[in-house]
């Protein structure tokens, strides 16, 4: 009976991962905005260092949407930005929901034919949404929004202006009833700060990389551990770095923990500047020995963790 009583409360509830996929421009950040309905999105400048970012939580009614940006949908030179487009892929596929951003003004062009052709192989329900359409003829936006439910089949079709608000509470009660029944992922007075703290743990691994990408490839994860709103307007951010091996550590530190310190001065340099406020950044290193065959850090990166 007790049982019974407990899928019952956990049935009352729903929760999933939004996906949103678009080239850069189509106004995923706005969208983001209005769905959440408070600033909570960062816009990272460099489209290459994000990977599976929560963008933003939204509640509506009894239901966690979970926005997760999937970068990565742009040219890539090197062999790391073909695993992360790779990975951005890889990020539709986990997640309950793709929602697929078009600029209604720039139609479907060469970014927009690429991201739909890759995704016929995404076995996920499809949203598909027209952006800024207060710019655009109704008769135009009909029209495009035939063509592309012509090049796949979109579950439904949404028209918005993120700007404005329009259509965005029918998007947003869409993705609420859509998302599968469960416990919410983030208790609510966590939800906040969220996407900052990946964001914080993204920005410091990028550094790390930048530092250390010879000695130390893909062998680290950070985490943020706390973060403290200071009565002076700054914050206290704590982070882990997460190595595999004690002579890992030992690099991320440096001689003298140089090393770890240049990394430390340019994360809070970045952090502060997105934050718009003081930032007091603490790191530390551990290791973590056989992380690399831990699907759940993988996750955490946003990677996919190989099969075999």
């Amino acid at each position: 009976m007790m049982a019974e009583h407990e899928d019952a409360a956990t049935a009352a509830t729903r929760c999933g991962f939004v996906a949103l996929i678009g080239a850069p421009n189509v106004g995923k950040s706005t969208l983001v905005n209005a769905l959440v309905g408070s600033k909570v999105t960062i816009v990272s400048r460099k489209v290459q260092t994000t990977r599976a970012l929560i963008r933003g939580i939204v509640i509506e009614d009894a239901s966690q949407i979970i926005l997760v940006d999937t970068p990565g949908i742009f040219a890539p030179k090197r062999r790391l930005d073909r695993a992360m487009v790779k990975t951005a892929w890889s990020g539709a596929h986990d997640a309950d929901i793709v929602c697929v951003l078009l600029d209604a003004r720039a139609g479907i062009n060469e970014q927009a034919e690429d991201i739909l052709a890759n995704l016929a192989n995404v076995d996920r329900p499809k949203l598909l949404v027209l952006n800024k359409i207060d710019l655009i003829a109704r008769e135009k936006l009909l029209a495009l929004a035939q063509a592309a439910n012509q090049r796949l089949a979109f579950d439904q079709t949404f028209m918005v202006s993120a700007l404005t608000g329009d259509g965005v509470d029918d998007l947003r009660k869409a993705l609420a009833a859509q998302v599968p029944p469960g416990p919410f992922h983030y208790p609510e007075d966590q939800m906040s700060d969220a996407p900052l703290r990946h964001l914080a743990a993204e920005i410091t691994r990028e550094k790390i990389f930048r530092q250390l990408h010879q000695e130390l490839p893909y062998q680290s994860t950070v985490e943020t551990d706390t973060w403290t709103e200071r009565k002076d307007g700054s914050v206290k951010i704590e982070q882990t770095i997460f190595v595999e091996r004690e002579s890992q550590r030992k690099i991320v530190l440096g001689k003298g923990g140089a090393t770890i310190k240049a990394i430390g001065a340019e994360a809070r340099k970045e952090i502060g500047e997105i934050l718009e406020q003081q930032v007091h950044l603490f790191l530390f290193v551990k290791v973590r020995e056989d992380w690399g065959n831990d699907p759940d850090r993988y996750r955490e990166m946003g990677l996919e963790f190989p099969k075999e």
